[in-house]
């Protein structure tokens, strides 16, 4: 893969994650009742990341998680039988849930993760919040609260480098030479 560009530096980032705080908690009237779940691997840092700026505002810690959706992708061709509901643990029993995750792209990840929510408890509302939404969806999904809109072709991939991970935050186009 060949990088194209840099769409998103640390301070971009830091700009749209609050951006998407204050949208949050505007549009659920504050911060009670919310619950936030990562998707692993990067939505869970911008998870907790989004529980500080929410955390600034309202002066409110709001509950976090981490979710894996491994048993529930639809690309596995076999399910590993070892792999049981997952855990988390909050109670999201008639909470607001807002999923949060680093790049929408198909919506298959996140029919994942709202699939493995349901079978954790039944929340009152499912929002999604994602870093970037670079469009091609296959499953009729949209997020509630988005940092940064990329409309991409599909030899494009985008990829996300987060400090607790990557040493650096940066969000950057890549062409997929293949």
């Amino acid at each position: 893969m060949i990088k194209k560009k840099t769409v998103m530096d640390e301070a971009a980032i830091m700009r749209g994650l609050t951006r998407i705080a204050h949208e949050i908690v505007e549009r659920n009237k504050g911060g009670e009742n919310l619950v936030l779940i990562g998707i692993k691997t990067r939505g869970y840092p911008l998870a907790k990341r989004l529980q500080e700026k929410i955390n600034q505002i309202e002066n409110l810690l709001v509950p976090i998680g981490e979710i894996d959706i491994t048993y529930y992708r639809d690309d596995l061709q076999e399910k590993n039988n070892n792999l049981h509901v997952p855990e988390i643990d909050i109670d999201i029993t008639n909470k607001k849930v807002i999923l949060v995750d680093d790049v929408l792209y198909t919506g298959r990840t996140v029919r994942a993760a709202m699939d493995a929510v349901m079978d954790i408890s039944r929340p009152a509302q499912v929002q999604l919040a994602v870093l970037i939404d670079r469009g091609h969806r296959e499953l009729p999904i949209r997020a509630d609260y988005v940092a940064k809109n990329i409309p991409t072709s599909e030899t494009e991939e985008i990829i996300v480098k987060l400090m607790e991970y990557d040493s650096k935050d940066e969000v950057s186009i890549f062409e997929n030479n293949k």
